[in-house]
């Protein structure tokens, strides 16, 4: 697998936060007209923002209607300078299961330049992208539809220290990810303060990330299930990033009173 640009990997491990083997809550956590934005911070400075929105798609799978999820990342200031990056990442999900039917991603980072297509073929058992056919069994998600899909898994019976996993396909094949629930803080973002549920994802050490290196998400405590922050240790440094707006949910986000 090609190296990602540090956004999208963290992008990733916020998608990837509970098992699909636990169970999903009956009602959708989201709806369409949902949108919600983050800064990505490397100590005072905004090094990139993102976008994520909720839409009925105007495309059907089989006859059936899906919902288009959209993400777009981008870098910011002195960082657009030196390391330019234009990423839109998208999928169609099953507006019952969340199972995705279609996603498609357009990563421009610097120099480098990724698109892919990936189809899936749930009844068949198949996944189709730009490198090939690669089957599955149970449930796979691409990390954007494994986000929406991980906010309305069912959370109380968790445990501190209990450990999950996720299943995803990333351009590849298809990979896992080990997550540790921590328990439960307060959180302060851009936002305002928040109850949130702390999880710990496992990082694999690369060019950005050291060996032993932490990444610490956490999730409102209510029925949004929204990444409010998450903090992960670099090479040089750490990122945090940090929720700057949210509307159109389907429930209210309140904040608790200082």
């Amino acid at each position: 697998m090609k190296k990602y640009y540090f956004l999208a990997l963290l992008i990733l491990c916020f998608c990837k936060t509970f098992s699909q083997e636990i169970t999903k809550t009956t009602e959708v956590a989201f709806q369409p007209g949902e949108q919600i934005t983050y800064k990505l911070k490397y100590g005072f400075f905004t090094a990139a923002e993102a976008n994520i929105k909720v839409e009925n798609s105007p495309i059907k799978f089989d006859g059936h209607p899906a919902l288009h999820i959209i993400a777009d990342a981008k870098t910011a200031g002195t960082f657009d300078l030196f390391y330019k990056v234009r990423n839109r990442y998208e999928t169609h999900i099953d507006p019952k299961t969340l199972l995705p039917y279609y996603y498609a991603e357009e990563r421009h980072e610097a120099k480098y330049r990724h698109d892919d297509k990936v189809t899936f073929d749930h009844p068949g058992h198949k996944i189709t992208a730009a490198k090939g056919s690669f089957p599955f069994s149970g449930n796979v998600f691409d990390f954007l539809s494994a986000y929406y899909y991980a906010r309305n898994i069912n959370v109380s019976h968790l445990k501190i220290g209990e450990k999950l996993e996720l299943r995803y396909f990333l351009e590849d094949g298809i990979h896992s990810l080990g997550i540790t629930y921590l328990g439960k803080e307060k959180v302060k973002c851009g936002m305002g303060t928040f109850n949130c549920l702390k999880f710990n994802p496992t990082i694999i050490p690369g060019r950005i990330f050291r060996k032993n290196s932490m990444l610490y998400l956490w999730i409102t405590d209510d029925n949004n299930r929204i990444p409010v922050k998450a903090h992960v240790e670099l090479l040089v440094g750490s990122l945090v990033m940090d929720l700057t707006g949210a509307k159109g949910l389907k429930y209210p986000l309140n904040p608790l009173k200082d």
